[in-house]
């Protein structure tokens, strides 16, 4: 006896998504594709990031205060209007400058990346990827700006200290607790002073910008007496 079930229907393709389109009745048995992204808002976030990149060159350049947001939009290629479209003001602006571009670098502070990685070579990891992303580049700037505008923007400083400082304080924490748990840090006072563990790398921001010309730092020999300091001498095997 031949079946003379009908065949199953086939899933419909949405043209503007490209995503299989479940037919009635077969909703609960699939999920359906994650919509692709328009032209539109492919543009906005383009736009979005063009903005933010540009705030940096003049938040470096001009400090926080000087920058204005029609310079900010000439140098993004669009409108001083198209900036309300994203940010509320210039305040709003500089806090997803930070966002997008301190934070990030923070939050690798965290566990090890493998069982049983030394602590000691954690933090050198750490600290090669901060001179790397972050000394020497317009990320440094920021720091520098905050340093020197942050008394007079409280509010900015508040912010910075929330999105930044403490994220890192708390990944040193956890660094250190990590290093006295394996026998690396045999100074145990140290968990009250994390700062201390990547002062050197504010030192070297702050030093290049007030005297590198005149008095650069060697900057691997730092870190490694710093280093030294921390875990006593030698290298993680």
């Amino acid at each position: 006896m031949s079946d003379d079930k009908p065949a199953p229907k086939k899933r419909r393709l949405s043209a503007e998504q490209g995503a299989a389109v479940p037919t009635a009745g077969q909703a609960g048995e699939i999920t359906a594709a994650e919509p692709r992204p328009t032209r539109r808002a492919m543009r906005a976030a383009e736009r979005k990031e063009a903005i933010i990149d540009a705030s940096l060159v003049e938040f470096s350049a001009k400090g926080f205060d000087a920058a204005r947001l029609e310079d900010i939009a000439a140098r993004a290629g669009v409108g001083k209007g198209t900036i309300y479209l994203y940010f509320a003001d210039k305040e709003a602006l500089f806090q997803e400058l930070i966002r997008t571009s301190i934070v990030p670098i923070v939050g690798r502070l965290g566990p090890p990346p493998t069982p049983g990685t030394p602590a000691r070579e954690m933090l050198e990891r750490f600290i090669k990827m901060f001179m790397t992303e972050v000394y020497g580049t317009r990320r440094a700037d920021i720091i520098r700006l905050m340093v020197s505008e942050g008394p007079r923007f409280p509010q900015l400083a508040e912010f910075y200290y929330r999105e930044v400082v403490s994220r890192g304080i708390a990944g040193m924490q956890m660094l250190i607790h990590y290093g006295i748990s394996r026998g690396e840090i045999t100074n145990p006072e140290i968990i009250k002073h994390p700062q201390l563990l990547i002062a050197p790398a504010l030192v070297a921001v702050i030093w290049h910008s007030l005297f590198g010309k005149i008095a650069p730092l060697d900057l691997d020999a730092m870190f490694k007496v710093h280093i030294d300091l921390i875990f006593g001498p030698g290298r993680a095997t």
